[in-house]
């Protein structure tokens, strides 16, 4: 039944990039901690360029729970590589269980290394990232760059766990690399007049005013840690980070509880791709 239940989950993970939307769950090998994710393609004339990681892998007597939303741009070719290969890439890195947040970056600049490097069969996309690992259901590392965006309820309280990297935060560094951030009357500041995110994987056109390293947050799973909610902007554009925590801890199932957040994102007139993962540590 866990096998099943899990199957599901990845198979819907393997057509999410293209159906124009896919859900599916998944459970611990203890079942302490369940996970639903839900995607819905927006209303732009494109294929979907929403992408995502939910799954439990055993390693080394480890149970890692990997979780991410990649939100790909001009494409879906760098969100997909990325679904393929960042958490591979996280855990060859020879640290990772010694010092896992300079693994974390160092994997993050690696793949954005071999992203670029392969741009002619990539294309000249992009995607944000934002990636959770949990070990043993006890301690959680959250990374991310762009504006896909990780929220924790402690205690009911919405606690961001991810930085929105957006140009006009960032325009030192933009500027200090000799781009510059366009702000433009009815648009999102865009560095170079193109890109409303002030790092990214991919973008090769860009790369040369942009970062790819993440900020990374750490912190212990407690008993007033009850969810985990991972989004595109898709979704953040029209919820508040505490809107998204109220109506998730109100569903006990977390596939039902992420269903009804894409489903409100789109009530709410979210035009872009809509996709959320939420992971509930207990109950």
């Amino acid at each position: 039944m866990d096998r099943l239940c899990c199957f599901s989950g990845s198979y819907s993970q393997l057509v999410g990039g293209r159906s124009s939307s896919s859900s599916g769950k998944g459970k611990s090998h203890e079942g302490l901690v369940k996970y639903g994710f839900s995607l819905i393609k927006g209303k732009a004339n494109h294929p979907m360029e929403d992408y995502h990681v939910a799954k439990f892998v055993q390693i080394q007597g480890h149970e890692l729970g990997l979780f991410a939303i990649y939100d790909g741009h001009l494409g879906d070719s760098v969100p997909s590589y990325l679904q393929k290969h960042l958490f591979s890439n996280i855990l060859k890195e020879e640290e990772f269980w010694v010092d896992t947040n300079r693994s974390i970056s160092k994997a993050y600049e690696r793949t954005d290394q071999a992203i670029l490097s392969q741009g002619s069969d990539l294309g000249r996309g992009g995607s944000t990232a934002v990636t959770a690992i949990l070990l043993n259901g006890q301690k959680l590392w959250v990374a991310n760059v762009g504006d896909s965006r990780a929220v924790l309820s402690r205690g009911g309280q919405a606690i961001q766990m991810s930085t929105d990297h957006e140009p006009n935060t960032e325009r030192g560094s933009i500027e200090h690399r000799g781009g510059f951030v366009s702000n433009m009357p009815g648009d999102v500041p865009r560095v170079n007049g193109q890109l409303a995110v002030s790092r990214a994987f991919g973008d090769k056109s860009l790369k040369s005013h942009l970062r790819s390293d993440p900020d990374i947050q750490e912190t212990i799973i407690d008993n007033n840690i009850d969810i985990l909610i991972l989004a595109s902007d898709g979704l953040w554009k029209v919820l508040t980070n505490q809107e998204a925590v109220d109506i998730a801890r109100e569903i006990k199932d977390p596939l039902k509880a992420a269903k009804q957040l894409t489903a409100e994102a789109l009530k709410r007139e979210s035009k872009d791709d809509i996709s959320c993962v939420v992971v509930r540590f207990r109950g």
